[in-house]
Order: C-alpha cells, then sequence, then structure tokens
C-alpha cells in the first residue's frame, strides 16, 4: 500500500494475536516496527520476527510509558492492547472493573497524549502528520453479555476517536477505529471454555456468522494497514467492523 514504507508504526499488544498479526502485515509493507507490550517474552519474540525493536512497559502506567518510549518517533500508532474478563456486572467488584478500565480507556489515552505531541508538531512541515488506528470491538457497537465494562471502554475509545479526529484533522493526522467481531484469540478461547460445553457455545457463534466462521487474527490487520495509508488519506473518524457479517452497524 502506498505511503508506508520506511514509516515507523508503534503497535500496543504488539506480542499478542491480533497485534503480532498486525506488526507482521507492516513489516510486509516495509515499515519499520516499534513492538511494545507488557510481557517481554510476547514483544521480543514478534519484534525478532519483524526484524523491529521491542518496548516493554504497560500502557496504563503513564510514567513507565514515558520512560519506555523515550524521544522515539512515531508516524502511525496502533492502540491494540486490551484485555477483558467475562462477567455479569452485578457480580463485579470496582477493582474488579477498575483493572478493565486501566487496561482498555486509561492506556490508549496515555499513548495518544504520548505519541499526539510530535504528529501535531510535524504538520505543515511537508510531511504527513501522522495516523492513529484505534482497535476496539463490535462490543462497543452491539453490547455483548458479560462484557459490560469492557463494552463501555471500547464504546468511549469510539467516542474520543471520534472527537480526536475533529481536533486534529486540519494537521494531516487521521483517527480511525477498526472493531473486530468474534476473534479465535486466547480471550475468546478463555471464554468460551474447554470440552464439550465450549465447543457447543463455539459452534453457535459460527452458526450465528454469515460467513460461518470466527475471525482470525489475520482478517484484521489488512484494514489497519489501509487506513495508516495514503490510500486512505482522506478517511476520518471512521468506525469499521470485521466481523463476517454478524454485526452490519450504520
Amino acid at each position: 500500500m502506498k505511503g508506508l514504507s520506511g514509516k515507523t508504526v508503534l503497535v500496543t499488544g504488539g506480542g499478542g494475536a491480533i497485534g503480532g498479526a498486525i506488526c507482521r502485515r507492516f513489516a510486509e509493507e516495509g515499515a519499520k516496527l516499534l513492538v511494545a507490550d507488557k510481557v517481554r517474552a510476547g514483544a521480543e519474540t514478534v519484534a525478532s520476527e519483524v526484524k523491529g525493536r521491542a518496548l516493554v512497559f504497560d500502557i496504563a502506567d503513564y510514567q513507565a510509558a514515558n520512560r519506555a518510549l523515550g524521544d522515539v518517533g512515531v508516524d502511525i500508532l496502533v492502540n491494540n492492547a486490551g484485555w477483558d474478563r467475562f462477567q455479569n456486572f452485578v457480580d463485579m467488584q470496582p477493582e474488579d472493573w477498575e483493572a478493565l478500565i486501566a487496561v482498555n480507556l486509561r492506556g490508549p489515552l496515555n499513548m495518544h497524549r504520548l505519541i499526539l505531541p510530535q504528529m501535531l508538531a510535524r504538520a505543515g512541515k511537508g510531511k504527513a502528520a501522522g495516523r492513529i488506528i484505534n482497535i476496539s470491538s463490535d462490543a462497543a457497537r452491539v453490547g455483548s453479555s458479560g462484557e459490560a465494562v469492557y463494552s463501555a471502554c471500547k464504546g468511549g475509545i469510539i467516542s474520543f476517536s471520534k472527537t480526536l479526529a475533529r481536533e486534529v484533522a486540519r494537521k494531516g493526522i487521521t483517527v480511525n477505529v477498526v472493531c473486530p467481531g468474534p476473534t479465535d484469540t486466547p480471550i475468546l478461547r478463555g471464554f468460551l471454555g474447554e470440552g464439550e460445553a465450549g465447543q457447543k457455545v463455539y459452534d453457535a457463534l459460527v452458526r450465528a456468522i454469515p460467513m460461518k466462521r470466527v475471525g482470525q487474527p489475520d482478517d484484521i490487520p489488512g484494514i489497519v494497514a489501509f487506513l495508516a495509508s495514503d490510500e486512505a488519506a482522506f478517511i476520518t473518524g471512521q468506525v469499521i467492523s470485521v466481523s463476517g457479517g454478524l454485526t452490519m452497524a450504520g
């Protein structure tokens, strides 16, 4: 895709299933990868694979993130890191939802605050100022039982992204959102559980999806790379689902 070769891309949660797939896609386009993850093994494994640099920190810790990033320049920010626990809201305690808010809402806010100023500083200097792609979830668009707080955080990311897109559009910075539907990751597998009961839930999910399969991590990176490319230079503030047709939000 146009405009990705040589660009520096920071992917949070880059050591995970979807994050690793996103990193590999950008590497195919000749981009330089900064693979950020709080799990060192995952970050270093993916960074080695894509010939990038591993950054190990917790996005929910603003000061730790600031120290880890230092003075690295970032052209494209992909806020992919996320975490969930499946539990009905009435069964949750404040400490449960604080952990979800820290990773899924506060963490991305930290990353925007740390990276956006350098993008704004590049504005008007003859360069593409920056691209931001936030990974939300279809749980934010349509709701999902057992994911009330997670859905609230991801919905907040959608609203935040639209507002930020308006604030920075004149500076040549685009902000868009990708919402995966059910995707075959460790989080989904943990929700479904093991054995026959888990397989029955999985099969029912497949039947509900028009394309008759759950998403795979490799289904996500294409749209992310597109939104980061010069081919999407006139697209901002948009929310796109990757769900096999399970959700068709307007």
